[in-house]
């Protein structure tokens, strides 16, 4: 990432964060109004933290340069899809530096949660299922698990139980509801909690998506006694 994040913080000391990032072509800035917008009053003072992905061609928009998470290939008729598996990788370290940051800023693991929209979401599950230390949450809107294949192998045990939060547009046509589903049902198998929600909107958030999303965070950001 070339540019730091966007940082909200909704009081001081805050006990808890929330790094969410963007999707293909926008930047941290895109939401910011979610952190005003969610009503996390139980929690205590949160720390929002919105990245910004680096700008690089994009295939499937005929290489024009654009933020983005990773590349994303034009699909070939009958041809499995590719994925940009160095890119992701990159990113995903790119988020890792992140979480140690909160860390170091005394921010435990099981006070993070880690979250994305589209492209965003992608990195939030891959990242998210792969860290070595039990987050409080994972989030994924909009979009869906890449690397699928190696996530058995890859995921770490430290967030088997770790809460998940997936949610779709129904009329999404960018990222269609059955590739979100997919992700869904794979996580499941592998023992995943994952609480689904589904909206009669396109590829974007909606006030009632705001609003669960709100009430989940609040449950799994729950104050624990003992834990700063």
């Amino acid at each position: 990432m070339t540019r730091d994040p966007i940082e909200i913080e909704t009081g001081p000391q805050p006990r808890a964060s929330i790094v969410l990032m963007h999707g293909l072509g926008a930047d941290g800035n895109d939401f910011v109004p979610i952190a005003h917008e969610m009503d996390l009053g139980p929690v205590g003072p949160v720390r929002f933290v919105f990245p910004n992905a680096p700008v690089m061609p994009v295939s499937l928009n005929g290489g024009y340069p654009m933020p983005a998470w990773y590349d994303i290939y034009p699909p070939q008729p009958g041809q499995p899809r590719r994925e940009d598996e160095p890119g992701l990788r990159r990113s995903q370290a790119a988020i890792e530096a992140l979480l140690a940051r909160e860390k170091a800023r005394g921010i435990p693991a099981q006070r993070i949660v880690v979250a994305g929209f589209s492209q965003g979401c992608a990195m939030a599950l891959m990242t998210g299922l792969r860290h070595a230390e039990p987050l409080a949450g994972i989030v994924g809107l909009s979009g869906y698990l890449p690397l699928a294949g190696t996530t058995a192998a890859e995921r770490h045990p430290a967030n088997q139980r770790t809460p998940v939060f997936m949610a779709h547009g129904q009329q999404d046509e960018m990222v269609v509801m059955s590739r979100a589903s997919e992700s869904r049902d794979l996580l499941q198998s592998l023992g995943y909690g994952v609480q689904w929600h589904d909206y009669p909107m396109p590829h974007s958030v909606c006030m009632e998506e705001i609003a669960d999303l709100a009430r989940w965070l609040n449950q799994v950001l729950a104050p624990v006694p003992g834990l700063a």
